[in-house]
């Protein structure tokens, strides 16, 4: 007899099938959790920043919400930010750079500030986060917000990182996002120079 109540959504480690499904989420929920396509003239650059060098360098860290085989969310990251900046520039840049080319001056559009994110990896390595060398990024399709699965990616990838204090970047104005790191025990980290974001902590 099946239990129709069973949870269908299931956290496991990311696989290269997976690719096209991450590239899909992070581009629909980059808007502060909410679809960017429109604010990017290619908004294709975004999964190319903030999700794939992940699982390009760091698959270990890389996990998935599969609800019945549809991918639905995702937690990527990296237990040394220092040395993830540097891989980012020798062995992920190379990869992807010529398609996304730095703007020759300070960046005026949002399609240049990514592309001059994608260009400066070292701006991730900061001294106010150095007692936290691992970061994260989570993103979970809207649907399935609010069930316990962002919980469930947050836990698992703190068992992988096994004990790793751990940094997460967000835009100080996604109030939602505060109240759900809130929640499981992150804290703020006191920094000179957020600009418009809030750096939380977690031992």
């Amino acid at each position: 007899m099946t239990n129709e109540s069973a949870p269908t959504v299931q956290i496991r480690p990311y696989r290269p099938a997976d690719r096209e499904a991450v590239h899909d989420i992070c581009i629909r929920t980059a808007d502060a959790g909410e679809d960017a396509t429109a604010s990017y003239d290619d908004p294709n650059v975004l999964p190319e920043l903030f999700a794939h060098p992940y699982t390009h360098l760091d698959p270990n860290l890389a996990f998935v919400a599969d609800d019945n085989g549809r991918v639905v969310g995702y937690v990527l990251g990296t237990s040394d930010t220092a040395r993830f900046a540097r891989r980012f520039r020798t062995e992920w840049l190379p990869l992807v750079g010529d398609r996304y080319p730095a703007p020759p001056g300070p960046p005026n559009t949002p399609d240049e500030v990514m592309a001059h994110l994608l260009h400066t990896p070292e701006r991730m390595v900061q001294p106010a986060l150095a007692a936290y060398p691992a970061h994260l990024h989570i993103d979970l399709l809207p649907d399935h917000q609010g069930a316990g699965h962002g919980r469930a990616l947050i836990d698992t990838f703190l068992q992988a990182l096994d004990g790793v204090p751990l940094h997460v970047g967000m835009v100080t104005a996604n109030h939602r996002a505060r109240g759900f790191y809130d929640r499981l025990g992150f804290h703020e980290i006191p920094h000179p120079d957020p600009g418009p974001l809030t750096y939380l902590g977690r031992n």
